[in-house]
């Protein structure tokens, strides 16, 4: 089975060797082949079709917006997610807008792939989770991949999809192997219930669901967890279903807590399931601060597994 980082390589390659549309640029993926090693040997196999850049991600990222109005397919590397503020305007202001404002003559099919969360004592510019900032923009897709079943199969469909999609990796991920990997794929725009349960709902995305996992495991209470593995398209139906049951509903994510997605999520279970709730709808994120140099400060600032079951005994009984 392989590692999640190997998946999404194995989905790079895959789909450059169906499709001669596929290029990919990024800072050292070429010969280095990626700071993480995503691209790993694609540019001995795709001289042509991997190019490295300069640093200069809004140069990069513009370069692919046109590259994909004029009939290629670009999957641009966004080294670290905290680098997006630095592009923002080919993301938010032309590939999200211009197949609406060309009324569907021109078409996006650009991947911005980046890497994103704490852990790893990266400081306060290289470990931020802003999945939920991109979500708010119109015309973006926003893929969270869990484990390498999704890394592969949300990648694949990443490069195929006609809009512009933010693929949000997490490097914490990236050596993990998945004992699920032989399961059927799921399509952008479906959730998957990880584990079944009747106490409460726990949903969460990308690698707060292993770290839910764990906390499952240190806990008495039957918890469904629900993996919603795209935040644009957003699938809440089976969290309703869910909560319907349970009666309970904890929200789990990595980025910050105040105006994050789970919010959202939250706002909307409400709207739906309002009645069938036994207790407030509970969320869990990191502390409002930039993340911490300190291992030990990042450690208290961050949602752990300690920490995740330490809020469902409360929401459990509450």
């Amino acid at each position: 089975m392989p590692k999640y980082l190997e998946a999404l390589n194995r989905a790079l390659a895959d789909e450059m060797e169906r499709d001669d549309t596929v290029a990919l640029l990024g800072v050292d993926i070429g010969e280095a082949g990626g700071v993480y090693g995503a691209t790993r040997g694609l540019y001995e196999r795709f001289p042509d079709r991997v190019i490295d850049t300069p640093i200069a991600e809004a140069g990069v990222l513009g370069a692919a917006v046109g590259a994909a109005m004029t009939g290629l397919r670009p999957v641009a590397e966004i080294m670290y997610m905290d680098f997006v503020a630095v592009c923002l305007d080919p993301i938010v202001n032309q590939a999200a807008k211009l197949r609406y404002m060309t009324g569907g003559a021109a078409t996006l099919p650009v991947v911005f792939r980046t890497q994103t969360g704490g852990g790893r004592s990266a400081g306060a510019q290289h470990s931020q989770s802003l999945e939920g900032m991109l979500a708010h923009v119109p015309g973006l897709r926003v893929y969270c991949p869990a484990d390498a079943r999704d890394a592969y199969d949300l990648l694949v469909a990443a490069i195929r999809e006609d809009s512009p999609v933010c693929f949000v990796e997490n490097r914490r991920l990236y050596p993990r192997e998945d004992p699920e990997w032989d399961r059927s794929p799921l399509p952008p725009g479906r959730a998957r219930v990880v584990r079944r349960g009747a106490d409460l709902t726990l949903v969460s995305w990308g690698r707060m669901v292993s770290e839910s996992l764990r906390a499952l495991g240190q806990v008495d209470a039957d918890v469904e967890l629900i993996d919603v593995r795209t935040l644009a398209p957003l699938d809440l139906e089976p969290v309703f279903a869910s909560v319907a049951k349970t009666g309970r509903c904890l929200i789990v994510h990595e980025a910050v807590e105040a105006f994050g997605p789970g919010g959202e999520i939250a706002a909307r279970i409400a709207d739906r399931v309002l009645y069938e709730l036994d207790g407030p709808i509970a969320r869990l994120g990191a502390l409002p601060s930039p993340v911490p140099y300190s291992p030990a400060l990042e450690r208290h600032m961050l949602p752990t597994h300690e920490s995740i079951a330490a809020r469902i005994r409360e929401v459990a009984v509450a």
